[in-house]
């Protein structure tokens, strides 16, 4: 049937909610242009563990405060167009424009990051240098009807939800899908434990050593599987369809309604709200809603969503984005990515939990960040090749010392 795009109207079957998932989550053309979403912890330039109090975070952003912390906020976006959101635990995050070259993106971001930086340290704060916050453990900084349904919903899952939500910060690479996306797809699902132990900067959470490379990883492991897992078909494969039965088939996380109590109810599924679980029945804003609440490492957004690094040291992001550029960079290239990163393949657990001390998860990310360096696009800063070269060397330190 025909897929409206008039987002009030009602989605009458499965089969129509399929079709629009379909349709909006792959959009395929040639591949041009990359965006990033970064994301930090926040803290007090002179006390790193003192709690974050909202209060100041939203006088530093002033009126670039988001609606969720400043209902009269004008939510204006940085200089360089990267709108501010903040997270439950009072982490900021920017989006930015997406862009067709290397150079320009690093031109944008590092603008927009300088900003938030000034905006912050002219009310004593400073973004974290971690992917878990090294300092606190987990404090509620916001609440909003989104957060209060997704605490509800990751009871069963404490600590790890607690953790994930107000404690950890991400880098995500947005990438164009493709003229084929199932090869992309497929392609960063099998590089992502490398590239995840590659570029870990999360082992010590609360003032305590983890034992683990990325805690912040650690959380998502620990969730609903139904909403954090990968999205593998049958068979092992990535497809299309098989993003289309895990977002059908995961559970509800939360119901926009008016006021406050956005809770789903339990175990429903986005079938099962089609079928007549709710009062009232779904449209298709919902179900694009309800895509905003999976979590899987690889995100399906008419472009791919890289959901599975940490966020980087200062100065340093440019590194994994480089990284994911290059090596997507040809089909013969990703052919040869995906053969390298063949021994540590689906070994997000192991990846999470040792980093590159598990010597054939080094393998893989050796592998790739050397192929990486030899097919960065002409116009990358050289900051990032000397970024990659160091986690090159410091891969190889690291297995070594495991032998």
């Amino acid at each position: 049937m025909t897929i409206t795009v008039d987002g009030t109207a009602v989605v009458n079957s499965v089969a129509d909610a399929e079709g629009y998932i379909a349709r909006v989550c792959f959009k395929t053309g040639p591949p041009e242009s990359t965006g990033v979403e970064l994301e930090w912890t926040v803290h007090h330039r002179d006390d790193p563990a003192r709690p974050l109090d909202i209060s100041a975070l939203r006088a530093a952003l002033g009126p670039h405060a988001p609606l969720s912390i400043d209902r009269d906020s004008p939510a204006a976006p940085l200089p360089g167009g990267s709108p501010v959101t903040v997270e439950p635990g009072g982490q900021v995050e920017i989006s930015t424009p997406p862009a067709a070259s290397p150079a320009t993106l690093y031109q944008r971001v590092e603008a927009d990051i300088a900003a938030l930086q000034g905006l912050l340290a002219r009310h004593g704060l400073v973004l974290g240098r971690n992917g878990i916050d090294p300092h606190r453990p987990p404090a509620i900084v916001v609440q909003t009807p989104r957060y209060a349904a997704m605490t509800h919903a990751f009871q069963p899952y404490r600590p790890y939800g607690d953790a994930m939500m107000r404690s950890t910060a991400g880098l995500q690479v947005c990438v164009d899908a493709g003229v084929d996306p199932t090869e992309r797809w497929r392609a960063l699902h099998t590089l992502g434990p490398a590239l995840l132990a590659a570029f870990a900067t999360s082992r010590r959470h609360a003032g305590h050593d983890t034992g683990w490379a990325s805690a912040r990883m650690r959380a998502w492991l620990r969730l609903d599987p139904r909403r954090t897992a990968p999205v593998y078909a049958q068979g092992g494969s990535v497809t299309a369809d098989a993003w289309v039965r895990y977002a059908m088939s995961a559970p509800l996380l939360c119901v926009r309604r008016d006021g406050d109590r956005w809770k789903a109810p339990p175990d429903s599924t986005f079938a099962d709200w089609i079928g007549g679980a709710l009062d009232t029945p779904p449209t298709h804003d919902d179900l694009s809603y309800h895509l905003t609440t999976l979590f899987p490492p690889v995100r399906p957004r008419g472009y791919l969503e890289v959901r599975y690094l940490d966020t980087q040291p200062p100065g340093e992001w440019i590194a994994p984005v480089a990284v994911v550029m290059s090596l997507l960079s040809s089909s013969d290239t990703i052919a040869e990515a995906e053969r390298r990163a063949a021994p540590a393949i689906d070994r997000w657990e192991a990846a999470a939990r040792h980093g590159t001390a598990d010597p054939a998860i080094a393998d893989a990310a050796r592998g790739l960040l050397a192929l990486a360096l030899e097919n960065l696009p002409v116009d990358t800063p050289g900051q990032a090749s000397d970024l990659i070269r160091r986690r090159l060397d410091s891969a190889r330190g690291t297995a070594g010392e495991t032998a």
